[in-house]
């Protein structure tokens, strides 16, 4: 199983970033993915989920903001994140979801994207 994230970067306050996680090995058609983060100093967050059949799952504390989004052609799942707050500054990995889990029960991962949020 490998997951490759791809897309982050430095963003000014209020900016946009879209992120990818390319997958293979695995038959990711049937398997939900999700997108969790950890930020300096800070212990991981669980962002977003989505499952097969297209339903979606974010955090409480995300707000709005950002869209999980999959491919299944591609072997990819997107995380578009809008209004970029300094707070949003973190490392963004990309994982599997444990089958017949919820969201955030997670067993694959990737290497993550760096984002900086800052002017």
């Amino acid at each position: 199983v490998q997951l490759v994230e791809s897309g982050g970067g430095l963003v000014q306050p209020g900016g946009s970033l879209r992120l990818s996680c390319a997958a293979s090995v695995f038959n990711f058609r049937s398997s939900a993915m999700s997108w969790a983060r950890q930020a300096p100093g800070k212990g991981p967050e669980w962002v977003s989920g989505i499952y097969s059949d297209g339903s979606t799952y974010y955090a409480d504390t995300i707000r709005g903001g950002f869209t999980i989004t999959r491919d299944n052609a591609k072997n990819t799942v997107y995380l578009q994140m809008n209004s970029l707050k300094p707070e949003g500054t973190a490392r963004y990995f990309c994982a599997r979801v444990v089958p017949g889990s919820i969201p955030d029960m997670n067993d694959y991962w990737g290497q993550g994207t760096q984002v900086t949020v800052s002017s």
